[in-house]
């Protein structure tokens, strides 16, 4: 069996033990999966993820530790570069041999059982790189895929280095949102919203009764960018209506 690591944020973690880890996480070829990093002798590499990953999730994020059987079809590459088809095992194979393997990921093209599942474990959140392996002394992208708005310091480095590609109009979104029959679709909506402050958030409040925990999660966090009392009070419900949910015996 290889093990791998997936990182996610602290409120998705209370439900891996019990349902496993959905495939929300696009690939490269369009399919939808999960991404993780084989488990390595050095910790640093082993979490290299996490530090970046701060800059797109709100919150604490934790480890899920997960075993794949060696024969799984998964694909495996530096973020930057066509990904390579291989087995589990011999992903784990290639990025240990490799001298150095920051930057690197596994996407597994399916959703991870329960069952997949080891543990879950609290990690550093300041373990690993940021913007880039060996970022440090150079500047950053600073796309809007790169740097989103509302994070430190970013609008500080846009004045400096302006990006002129402009932000998707929320009219535009929100006819896509209207549209929308899946909760990857809405999603992924959601997402774009949230890079940039959209005014009322009364629009947005049919979904905090979503039947699907990601969709809500994803409102939740999206809400932040959101101004006024509805936000508030919407991100209020879904904390509550999170914790209510969860299993009495989770810890």
């Amino acid at each position: 069996m290889a093990e791998f690591v997936h990182i996610t944020g602290e409120r998705s973690a209370r439900r891996v033990e019990r349902s496993g880890i959905a495939a929300r996480s696009h690939g490269r070829a369009g399919d939808r999966g999960v991404y993780c990093m084989p488990v390595l002798p050095s910790f640093t590499l082993t979490y290299q993820w996490v530090r970046e990953l701060r800059r797109w999730h709100a919150g604490v994020l934790m480890a899920v530790h997960l075993r794949l059987p060696d024969d799984e079809p998964v694909t495996v590459g530096h973020y930057g570069t066509e990904p390579r088809r291989v087995t589990a095992a011999q992903a784990v194979a290639t990025v240990r041999e490799l001298a150095d393997p920051r930057g690197y990921e596994v996407f597994v093209p399916r959703a991870v059982t329960a069952a997949e599942v080891r543990r879950i474990r609290d990690v550093p959140q300041g373990v690993g790189w940021r913007y880039l392996p060996a970022a440090h002394g150079r500047r950053p992208c600073l796309c809007p895929a790169c740097q989103q708005r509302g994070g430190y310091g970013v609008a500080g480095l846009r004045r400096r280095f302006p990006y002129d590609e402009p932000p998707k109009p929320k009219s535009e979104l929100m006819a896509r949102l209207r549209t929308a029959t899946t909760a990857d679709e809405i999603i992924d909506v959601l997402s774009d919203l949230g890079q940039g402050r959209r005014g009322g958030a009364e629009e947005l409040a049919y979904l905090a009764d979503h039947p699907d925990q990601d969709v809500r999660d994803t409102l939740e966090s999206v809400l932040r960018v959101y101004r006024g009392r509805e936000a508030r009070r919407l991100r209020e419900r879904l904390q509550l209506g999170d914790s209510s949910a969860a299993d009495p015996h989770d810890g």
